[in-house]
């Protein structure tokens, strides 16, 4: 099936805080079809609409809201004034560390599920590497997701492998029938030392991210083993060895150029 290309904009964060119109304007001449926003930068949502609008650009998905415990509402009517039908959460590494964590993780979850399906929306979360570590031989998102059964799935592929513990294209087989969005990055398992830090007594773990297609990641199982769902295949590069857009632009010529996105050039 053809799918989309899109674009996580938190891979342009950088950009986007000096001058977001040109990031917007970056993405929609590179090709990309759709964004996926991580803030705004100032910019209101009805005018951020415009823009989008204006670009020829869609947002099928966005960061921004993210729901938040005690601020449920807030997402809910943000979403509503951004025009979408989904709202996503996620959750650090120390709402996973361990069962009594998890619970409680699974308690919220469920919470702001209610709350977003009674406001007519869909909740889905997006994953980092924590959720697919084992405790007690199963992986904590299997734990967690037996607890959250309404929980839709914007699975990030490249975290899903936990530093290559896993393979990604079984683990979008292994949810697909809850998945219904797909990050996809690429690079090495091997983490640069010069980039591991600490953050709330974790460590956050940086790896040599690439362009799409210059990595370890076997891109085209992953998404052919997407549902037929998800037409919109989103990159993200939280950082990377490549300068940034340029970075985007290999990434985007890979996807397209293969044929597994199309796009708008």
């Amino acid at each position: 099936m053809e799918r989309k290309i899109g674009l996580q904009l938190y891979s342009l964060r950088t950009f986007s805080e000096k001058d977001f119109p040109s990031v917007l304007k970056f993405a929609a001449e590179t090709g990309f079809k759709t964004v996926e926003p991580a803030g705004f930068f100032g910019i209101s949502p009805r005018d951020f609409r415009a823009m989008l609008n204006d670009l020829g650009l869609e947002m099928p998905t966005s960061h921004t809201p993210w729901v938040h415990p005690g601020k449920i509402s807030e997402a809910i009517d943000l979403a509503g004034e951004l025009g979408l039908d989904k709202v996503v959460c996620g959750f650090g590494p120390g709402e996973f560390k361990d069962l009594d964590a998890i619970k409680k993780t699974a308690d919220f979850a469920n919470e702001a599920l209610e709350a977003v399906t009674k406001a007519g929306l869909c909740l889905f979360q997006h994953n980092h590497y924590w959720e697919f570590e084992k405790l007690s031989g199963r992986l904590k998102y299997d734990i967690y997701l037996d607890m959250v059964p309404g929980m839709k799935l914007q699975l990030d592929a490249f975290w899903s492998s936990n530093f290559g513990a896993n393979d990604p294209a079984e683990m979008v087989r292994r949810y697909a029938d809850r998945i219904i969005s797909l990050h996809i990055k690429d690079g090495t398992y091997e983490q640069d030392p010069a980039k591991v830090e600490i953050v709330n007594g974790y460590p956050d773990r940086k790896l040599k991210l690439y362009p799409l297609g210059e990595g370890q990641m076997d891109i085209p199982s992953i998404a052919a083993a997407a549902p037929a769902c998800v037409d919109n295949l989103i990159v993200e590069l939280d950082y990377c060895e490549v300068e940034m857009k340029e970075a985007l632009r290999r990434s985007y010529a890979y996807m397209t150029g293969h044929g597994i996105a199309c796009g708008n050039k």
